[in-house]
C-alpha cells in the first residue's frame, strides 16, 4: 500500500510534506514519481555554474519541489480568505510543480546552446507525456486546459497565473533563495514570510497584488534579483563556461554532420535536428549525464578543437572573458573576427 504522506526535506522550507487524505496532493504525490518528473533530478538548476560557484549542485527537482512549497502556503492562505479561489487549488499547485518540466540539460544554457524553448517543452511534455497527462485527466479533464491557460498568461482569473509566473511569483521567489543558499551569497536571502504576508487578492480586477505593509519586502525582493543576476547569473566564469560548451558542441555538430565523429541518438538528434522538433522521447532521455559522457569521450577524439573545448570545459580551464560593453561596434566587430581567425588556424 502507498504511503499515506510523504515528505520531501528541503534546506530552504523544511519538511514539505504531502498528504494522500487530500486528493489534490495525492495527485502531486503521483506527478512527482513519473519518469518525466524524476528527469529533473538529473539537470542541475544552475547549468555550468557549479564551476564558479562550488556549491551550485542543486537540480531543477529540488527547485520544483520548493516552488511547489512556497505556492501552496501563498495560496492555501489566500484561499482561506476568498472561498472564489479555492476551486483552483489543483491548477495552482500542479502549475507551480511542473512548470520547468521543459528544462533540457544545463538548464538554460542549453536554451543558449541548442536553441530549446523549456516554456514549449513543458506544454508538450504534459500533453503528451502518457503518465503526466493521464494523472492528469484522470483528477479533472479540465486540468490539462487549465495548466495551459496558467503558462500562457490566459487564465480566466489572473491571480491564478500570477502567482506561478509573474514579476513577483513563487518561482522567482524560490530560485532567488535556493541559488543563494547554494551559492553562498548571502545578499540573496529574502524575507519570504513577510513577501507572502504581504500578497494579496483584488476581487474585483481577480488581480494578486501587495499590501502597503508589505512594500519593503518587495522592495527588497527587487534589489535581491538585480544583484542575483549581477553578481551570479551574469558572472564571467559562468559566461566562459557556457560559451567553451556551446564552442564543444557546435564543433561536435560539424564533425558529426561529417561522419567524423560519433554520438549515441538521442546526442544525435539534438545536434542534428531542431531541438523545438524533436521526438518527445529523445528530448525527455537528454539530460545533464548523457551530455557530459559525451564531452568526456570526446576529450581524446583527434579533432584539437573538439578536444580542447571539452577538456577546457571538464577540466575547469575556462577562457578569459574580456568585457566590451564600452567599445564602439567596429571594435567589437574586430575582436570577434580575430577570435573567429585563431580557431579557423587551429581546424
Amino acid at each position: 500500500m502507498s504511503s499515506k504522506q510523504r515528505t520531501y526535506h528541503d534546506p530552504l522550507h523544511g519538511a514539505i510534506t504531502l498528504e494522500r487524505s487530500d486528493p489534490v496532493e495525492a495527485l502531486l504525490i503521483d506527478l512527482i514519481e513519473t519518469s518525466a518528473f524524476q528527469r529533473l533530478r538529473r539537470i542541475r538548476q544552475l547549468g555550468p555554474a557549479s564551476l564558479t560557484f562550488h556549491g551550485a549542485e542543486t537540480s531543477r527537482f529540488t527547485h520544483s519541489l520548493g516552488v511547489l512549497a512556497v505556492a501552496r502556503r501563498a495560496f492555501d492562505r489566500l484561499a482561506s480568505r476568498y472561498i472564489e479561489l479555492q476551486p483552483y487549488r489543483a491548477t495552482v499547485l500542479c502549475a507551480a510543480l511542473l512548470h520547468d518540466l521543459g528544462h533540457g540539460p544545463f538548464s538554460h544554457t542549453a536554451e543558449e546552446v541548442f536553441g530549446s524553448h523549456h516554456e514549449r517543452w513543458t506544454l508538450q511534455i504534459i500533453e503528451y507525456s502518457t503518465d503526466v497527462r493521464a494523472l492528469l485527466d484522470a483528477f479533472s479533464p479540465q486540468l490539462f486546459a487549465a495548466l495551459q491557460q496558467v503558462y500562457t498568461h490566459q487564465h480566466p482569473l489572473p491571480c491564478i497565473w500570477q502567482l506561478v509566473s509573474s514579476q513577483l511569483d513563487c518561482d522567482r521567489m524560490d530560485y532567488l533563495m535556493r541559488d543563494s543558499y547554494f551559492t553562498g551569497a548571502s545578499y540573496g536571502q529574502l524575507d519570504l514570510d513577510r513577501i507572502l504576508l504581504a500578497l494579496d487578492y483584488d476581487s474585483v480586477s481577480q488581480q494578486l497584488v501587495v499590501a502597503q505593509k508589505g512594500l519593503a519586502a518587495i522592495e527588497h525582493y527587487l534589489v535581491v534579483r538585480y544583484f542575483m543576476y549581477a553578481q551570479i547569473y551574469s558572472h564571467p566564469k559562468n559566461i566562459s563556461a557556457s560559451w567553451v560548451l556551446e564552442q564543444a558542441y557546435s564543433r561536435a555538430r560539424e564533425l558529426l554532420q561529417r561522419g567524423e565523429v560519433e554520438a549515441d541518438a538521442t546526442v544525435t538528434a539534438w545536434l542534428t535536428q531542431p531541438v523545438d522538433t524533436l521526438p518527445l522521447e529523445h528530448y525527455l532521455a537528454a539530460d545533464d549525464i548523457g551530455f557530459t559522457y559525451h564531452l568526456q569521450r570526446w576529450q581524446h577524439h583527434p579533432d584539437p578543437i573538439l578536444s580542447d573545448f571539452c577538456r577546457r570545459f571538464l577540466d575547469r580551464r575556462l577562457l578569459k572573458t574580456l568585457d566590451v560593453t564600452h567599445c564602439s561596434q567596429a571594435e567589437q566587430t574586430s575582436l570577434l573576427n580575430g577570435v573567429q581567425q585563431q580557431l579557423q588556424a587551429q581546424a
